[in-house]
């Protein structure tokens, strides 16, 4: 939680909700897990969204498929939310089920701290909204499923952000029409935002942007188009996610750094460490949170127990004298 000048405490949700209310579009990037989203928050981002095609890759080395289960991916919501000190918004799916399941699912995600999800109408079992053979619910059954979500928030905490997506627009037998006739019916049903995914080409996102009648969540990934912050604003887009970058520059980067050990042997990873130390991350121990975990055991543990550092070899942050 983030404290105002008056000692105040502001919830995620609030905060998520206040950025929101500048009338900017918000650029937001995918990670995958928390060790990416801080990287993400310490280049600064002001929120940060948790992709489920990087949780379901990541964590269980498959595609996004419908494989990945609740508990694990609001698990992955847990820790990134946990490690990170701005808003997050997590990839909830379908919801895991009908509209009872959905209303677990809204009060699991709220428990991880997390501060708005997606969920969206697809059958189950799922599939990324950029590739082919998807399928949706009936409009009617979606509807009861969004009802069920903002039922659910409603108890726990009234400002989490409920994210309505369609899948129709790319999916068997659908269309851009029935994709924003059903975001609109969402909308109405309680939820925050609407959610078109897999628009083809600039016409479909401006007239998307012209037809919902609320606030335009936009996936800029896949076969959808690439544009500018501005032309993003000029639109109205009130929230922008660039899902898979993070991913994909770590795939890149594990990749060449394998051939490289592949190729030149363990001398390679030597080399690595020695040019990773110039890249403003490359204090690994420092980034991973060491000195804070030393900070507060000056701070909470008996003196005798620090003498622990007294001869020891390793990291250790600027050395401090009694406790702080």
């Amino acid at each position: 939680m983030q404290t105002n000048p008056d000692g105040t405490r502001v919830k995620m949700t609030q905060r998520l909700r206040a950025l929101l209310k500048q009338g900017k579009t918000l650029f937001i990037p995918g990670c995958y897990n928390a060790m990416s989203a801080r990287v993400l928050d310490q280049v600064g981002f002001p929120a940060i969204y948790m992709t489920g095609y990087g949780t379901s890759l990541s964590l269980l080395g498959m595609p996004d498929a419908g494989l990945a289960t609740m508990t694990e991916m609001q698990l992955n919501a847990r820790y990134i939310a946990n490690a990170v000190g701005v808003p997050v918004i997590a990839d909830a799916d379908n919801g895991y089920g009908n509209a009872i399941n959905v209303m677990r699912c809204v009060r699991e995600y709220i428990q991880t701290g997390v501060a708005g999800i997606h969920i969206e109408d697809q059958v189950a079992p799922k599939r990324c909204g950029h590739v082919a053979g998807r399928e949706v619910i009936s409009m009617a059954e979606a509807v009861g499923k969004y009802r069920a979500a903002d039922a659910a928030r409603r108890e726990l905490d009234p400002d989490f952000v409920i994210i309505a997506r369609s899948d129709a627009r790319g999916a068997h037998g659908g269309s851009l029409s029935e994709a924003i006739d059903r975001v609109n019916a969402y909308l109405e049903a309680g939820a925050d935002m609407a959610f078109v995914e897999g628009p083809t080409g600039m016409d479909e996102v401006e007239r998307i942007c012209r037809e919902v009648r609320g606030p335009v969540f936009y996936n800029m990934t896949g076969v959808s188009p690439r544009m500018t912050l501005e032309q993003m604003q000029q639109l109205g887009i009130a929230i922008t996610i660039t899902a898979g970058t993070a991913m994909r520059a770590t795939l890149q980067a594990v990749y060449d750094v394998a051939v490289k050990l592949r190729d030149e042997g363990p001398m390679a990873e030597a080399a690595f460490i020695e040019s990773f130390k110039k890249h403003p991350l490359g204090d690994l121990h420092t980034f991973a949170g060491f000195d804070e975990i030393r900070a507060a055991e000056d701070k909470f543990l008996p003196l005798e127990q620090l003498d622990k550092y007294a001869d020891s070899i390793g990291h250790q942050p600027e050395k401090k004298t009694g406790k702080a």
